[in-house]
């Protein structure tokens, strides 16, 4: 049983964490089935870079028309490479493009589509999996009664397992027509760690009082090479940008840690950062929700807990370089 995935890199051509991570679990179940991983990437600078974690054959198009996403074109680019190379399952991470095309990929291939996939796969029967349910507050176990299976991984449910193999590397060529391939804008992002790639998130909420106190938030973030995101009532007020709005109404939120800075905890906001792993909450309330769903709390003003985290981060920093 040969398993396809679709390695997703940044506008650089750098593999995105979530690629890594996903050819991990894909090369661990191989490892169960005996078939080989196989990998279908876009205008990748080192598609060799996939051979550290198990990845046995590596097939690339540097062609300028898949630059851009487009998910018309990407399902029939990856469902393509899915019926040649006579693939049984298809591995995506939980990106939104991912998450996206997998709808149309399992409708091209006749597969079974499961997201938000937490576990390996337990092969009986049937394939199953587990996977998060109810904005990550329950566990559900799937079984796949097709022959063929699509799942997309949830970022950070299984990490990065080096396992170096030889690996072999082509191009490919696909034939894209002209008229499809329209781009009406593109949003340009800058060098800093986005939400959806990030380890750590750093994330204020009302508390901080107003936008020019922000620089709090980023410190800390740029100490831990973190990403920064807001509660939803700081990006209504227009302190910060839609696009950092984490929770259910805005973008979920996965990261090994995820610190809430002056964030009451609204049971909207809680939802969407459940599934990160480690959760720390800043607060001057005692009785803020967030303290119940947080791992670890602080009682105390940011404005004199935060300058004082930076320092120390700073010093073990210099300690242990």
């Amino acid at each position: 049983m040969d398993i396809l995935i679709f390695a997703e890199t940044d506008d650089n051509g750098i593999f995105k964490k979530d690629a890594l991570e996903i050819a991990s679990y894909a090369a661990e179940f191989s490892s169960q089935t005996g078939g080989q991983v196989k990998a279908i990437c876009f205008n990748s600078k080192n598609p060799e870079k996939l051979s550290e974690f198990g990845v046995k054959k590596i097939i690339n198009s540097t062609d300028e028309k898949l630059k851009n996403f487009d998910a018309g074109i990407y399902s029939d680019c990856i469902s393509e490479i899915f019926n040649n190379e006579n693939c049984n399952t298809l591995i995506l991470s939980s990106s939104s493009n991912s998450k996206y095309i997998g709808g149309m990929i399992a409708v091209k291939v006749d597969a079974g589509y499961v997201t938000n996939v937490i576990s390996k796969p337990i092969i009986e029967a049937k394939l199953s999996v587990v996977r998060n349910t109810f904005t990550n507050k329950a566990f559900e176990t799937v079984e796949i009664t097709k022959s063929k299976s699509i799942l997309a991984i949830s970022k950070n449910s299984y990490g990065l397992k080096e396992n170096p193999i030889k690996s072999e590397v082509s191009e490919i060529n696909f034939n894209i027509s002209e008229a499809r391939n329209k781009v009406s804008s593109v949003e340009k992002t800058s060098n800093k760690v986005t939400i959806a790639d990030a380890d750590i998130v750093v994330s204020g909420g009302r508390g901080l009082k107003g936008p020019e106190n922000w620089h709090l938030i980023e410190n800390l973030a740029e100490v831990l090479g973190a990403a920064t995101a807001c509660s939803k009532p700081v990006s209504d007020l227009g302190w910060r940008p839609h696009s950092e709005h984490v929770g259910q109404t805005g973008k979920p939120v996965s990261s090994n840690l995820y610190i809430a800075i002056g964030i009451s905890g609204a049971i909207q906001h809680l939802a969407g950062v459940n599934s990160s792993k480690v959760k720390v909450v800043i607060n001057t309330d005692p009785e803020a929700p967030f303290f119940k769903a947080a791992d670890y709390g602080i009682v105390g003003d940011a404005f004199q807990v935060v300058p004082k985290l930076i320092d120390k981060l700073k010093e073990f920093k210099l300690a242990n370089d």
